[in-house]
């Protein structure tokens, strides 16, 4: 709950009521209003009743996760009231007030499962703590009572809420299975000491936790009390991710977490995220030998949870181009018959970058950007198809003109180019000449300070006022106009003088005159005095 700012929430929408200890701020109105205080007849759990009826008729509720405006001091035997009291009694007093509670100020339905969930869960488990320590006598009034007390809270739709050890927790409740309930706390108190996660017996595509008592005949609890397939740890990592012109290469590794990788059956899937549309493509899968050995103590070891793949983005929708849109890519990890999906690129190599990296490709004659990126704030990779939020036109810009220092008669533009890749060719220079002439000088990369050059040879253009532009596909970006006072060019053409100079052309833009000099003008020039 302390994760980000909520300016304004409730116990609905967030996760603040897993705290019902009193260290907060209150309005003092809120309390008049309500006549709140704490009740003096319970040893444990008064807070409960202060807090839980405050949440629920404030008009809002504030979390302030990134500053510090409330301090308590700890004790120095690190102890508090609740934890030196002990017994399952103290918690069977408070409870009971707090199921009233909802009960009474939240109608049945999906607000009071997410609230009933904190108490069926954090309750019950602090409660049985306390049981195993009684006698047996105790034990079993405390867990009838107990018993009675969830019941109203409790209906099979509370299930997909809980986890697997909390619904198992809660159908030993509901049974008044002491024995069973006894071992299971043991359990869970050796599970809470150990480094290695408890193993699952896999079948019909579904995963059960082997808790005790699994498929135990003599006990008849239902195998849903131990289906933890929904909540499967996934573990991914992108171990190389490159784009080059229409094609995507992504390898790593992927696998769920205790399952053994065999019958792998792991896919890539594109999905856009407007449309939902989905594209579902196959992997090789790879081996991983000692994969999984650095967790769980190396109980578990994923030998085949490689991957490797290649996506055309002209072919990848069923043998047809993906349309234009935001292509997110996750991995569908599948094993042993059971499958999730999740999103990657997250977690990648040191020398996996996350930049964004656009290329120009020329699907079916007609040229589009296809830019592989990363999400923020999460890291995983999107393609972006179409421009829809990488541009192509600020990537591109004409920095200088001039003429080359190694070549007096050719027009040096240099380009500043963020773009990964273009067809060969595609990014040039078109010339005009008003009159029908054309001419096109492709970008080639540049020995200087520019990412590229076009070399523009103005002995081999014909005379005329020539104006231009650099495209690329359906992209085109202004050329800057020839410095005023850039020296004419000077040349010979059979055998004649000719010249190119600047020329004034619609304001602040590219034209250069080329032309034959006129010898009598030039003459009378020069007699001139």
């Amino acid at each position: 709950m302390f994760r980000r700012n909520q300016p304004r929430t409730d116990v609905f929408s967030s996760r603040v009521y897993w705290t019902l200890n009193p260290m907060k701020l209150f309005r003092r109105d809120l309390l008049e209003r309500l006549d709140l205080r704490f009740p003096t007849d319970l040893k444990i759990g008064e807070d409960q009743l202060f807090v839980g009826p405050a949440y629920l008729a404030a008009n809002g509720i504030s979390v302030v996760a990134d500053y510090e405006c409330l301090y308590w001091v700890e004790r120095e035997d690190s102890g508090n009231i609740t934890l030196r009291t002990g017994g399952s009694e103290p918690r069977l007093r408070f409870l009971p007030r707090m199921v009233d509670l909802l009960l009474e100020q939240v109608p049945p339905g999906p607000d009071r499962d997410h609230l009933a969930h904190r108490h069926l869960t954090v309750e019950v488990q602090q409660l049985l703590d306390h049981l195993v320590h009684e006698p047996r006598p105790e034990q079993e009034k405390a867990l009838a009572r107990l018993a009675e007390v969830i019941a109203p809270l409790w209906h099979e739709g509370l299930n997909d809420r809980l986890s697997a050890m909390a619904r198992l927790r809660l159908h030993l409740v509901r049974h008044t299975m002491l024995d069973e309930l006894l071992e299971l706390v043991r359990f869970e108190s050796e599970l809470g000491g150990k480094g290695v996660a408890t193993p699952v017996l896999v079948d019909g595509g579904r995963a059960y936790a082997r808790y005790p008592y699994l498929r135990d005949p003599s006990r008849g609890i239902p195998d849903a009390c131990y289906d933890v397939t929904r909540r499967l740890g996934v573990r991914h990592r992108v171990t190389h991710a490159a784009l080059r012109g229409s094609s995507l290469y992504l390898t790593g590794h992927g696998y769920l977490h205790r399952i053994a990788t065999e019958d792998v059956t792991t896919e890539l899937l594109l999905r856009e995220r407007d449309s939902g549309t989905e594209y579902r493509l196959p992997v090789t899968h790879t081996p991983t030998p000692g994969l999984g050995k650095e967790d769980d103590e190396g109980h578990y070891i994923y030998e085949t949870a490689g991957f490797e793949v290649s996506v055309d983005v002209d072919s990848a929708a069923d043998g047809n181009a993906l349309p234009d849109g935001l292509w997110d890519i996750s991995l569908v990890i599948g094993a042993q018959g059971i499958s999730r999906a999740v999103r990657i690129g997250s977690k990648r190599e040191g020398s996996v970058s996350g930049a964004a990296v656009t290329h120009i490709v020329d699907g079916g004659g007609q040229a589009r950007a296809v830019t592989l990126y990363t999400t923020t704030p999460h890291g995983n990779f999107t393609l972006d198809i179409g421009e829809r939020k990488h541009g192509v036109l600020p990537q591109v810009s004409v920095s200088t003109v001039r003429w080359a220092a190694d070549a007096p008669t050719e027009v040096e533009f240099g380009v500043r180019c963020t773009l990964a890749g273009f067809p060969d060719g595609a990014l040039a220079v078109h010339l005009e000449d008003g009159l029908g002439g054309t001419a096109v000088f492709p970008a080639r990369p540049s020995g200087s300070g520019a990412d590229l050059v076009v070399r523009v040879p103005v002995a081999e253009l014909p005379a005329g006022l020539w104006t231009g532009q650099l495209r690329l596909g359906g992209w085109a970006w202004n050329l800057p106009p020839v410095p005023e006072d850039l020296v004419p060019a000077k040349w010979r053409r059979r055998g004649l003088p000719w010249y190119a100079k600047p020329a004034a052309y619609q304001g602040e833009a590219f034209a250069l005159q080329v032309s034959r000099t006129d010898l009598v003008r030039a003459v009378a020039r020069r007699l001139k005095p």
